[in-house]
């Protein structure tokens, strides 16, 4: 089932994708691949989650090449459950009208939902999940964000939640989101937002979210998630951008709420060249 939210901010580029996003959805949509992990008996590992969270800049690698196989075969060696994916075309005209989302999701053999949040070059832009476990709900939500000006481009905002059938049979929420690049306090704004939305402190609901926060892990907008989520960062808060020569940790996997998971491993995956983004991953253990 799709959904898509409306809230009370301004949203006047994000208005009317809800029509765009419900027909993209059809072509979204793979094959959902059955997770198989069975419950937890004596002598077996307990079930675990793998997460990737991937910005895939819109397709193009650091050689100026769209190489969507490329980015697959990234995503394919790491073998994640659930992956994040941000800035991703579909129909846009610099990316050859490819269905990027739905191409992905071919070629790792996981089912996908897009979460678009504009129009762009004929086409739509935006956020995506690849998931290996079952779907069982997605909703689209758009995110505060300063319109753009004469003197500054700035983009809509948004994120795009998935509920699955996670180990055990017991639903899991999955977010993929991506802050603004240029506007500090646009940033500070989203991440309340994600806190509000999907963050309840009443919430039971085992959640993970991931994206390109566009911060540093000492940045406001990660201590306002740090609020209400864990953050699955290494010990080093290993830097995630630019991948040829990376500086600065933007990209991550939180989680909440803290009970209900533990950390297995979390890393920045050494790849340089498919996108200008390394991917974060991270291995979780839920709760028995």
């Amino acid at each position: 089932m799709y959904r898509y939210s409306i809230a009370d901010h301004r949203f006047s580029n994000f208005k009317g994708l809800n029509v765009a996003a419900f027909r993209c959805a059809p072509l979204a949509i793979a094959v959902v691949a059955v997770w198989t992990t069975a419950a937890t008996g004596v002598g077996q590992e307990p079930p675990s989650i793998r997460v990737l969270c991937y910005n895939i800049h819109y397709g193009q690698g650091n050689d100026g090449v769209y190489d969507i196989p490329r980015l697959a075969a990234v995503i394919n060696r790491l073998k994640p459950d659930l992956v994040a994916l941000q800035e991703v075309d579909v129909g846009v005209e610099r990316s050859g009208r490819k269905h990027e989302a739905q191409q992905l999701g071919q070629l790792t053999n996981m089912a996908v939902r897009y979460g678009p949040t504009q129009h762009y070059q004929g086409g739509l832009y935006g956020n995506a999940v690849l998931s290996r476990l079952p779907i069982l709900d997605v909703l689209i939500q758009p995110l505060p964000y300063t319109e753009s000006t004469a003197e500054r481009t700035t983009y809509p905002r948004g994120a795009i939640a998935v509920t699955v059938r996670g180990p055990n049979d017991q639903p899991l929420r999955f977010i993929s989101t991506h802050f603004q690049h240029n506007v500090a306090e646009d940033r500070v704004a989203e991440a309340h937002a994600i806190n509000r939305l999907f963050a309840d402190e009443s919430g039971k609901l085992p959640t993970i979210l991931a994206g390109d926060m566009n911060a540093t892990p000492d940045a406001e907008p990660v201590t306002v998630l740090q609020q209400r989520w864990t953050n699955a960062i290494d010990k080093s808060a290993a830097p995630s951008a630019p991948s040829s020569n990376p500086r600065s940790r933007i990209d991550y996997i939180f989680f909440r709420p803290t009970e209900q998971f533990r950390i297995v491993e979390t890393r920045v995956i050494d790849e340089p060249m498919a996108s200008d983004h390394c991917p974060v991953f991270a291995v979780l253990e839920p709760a028995q």
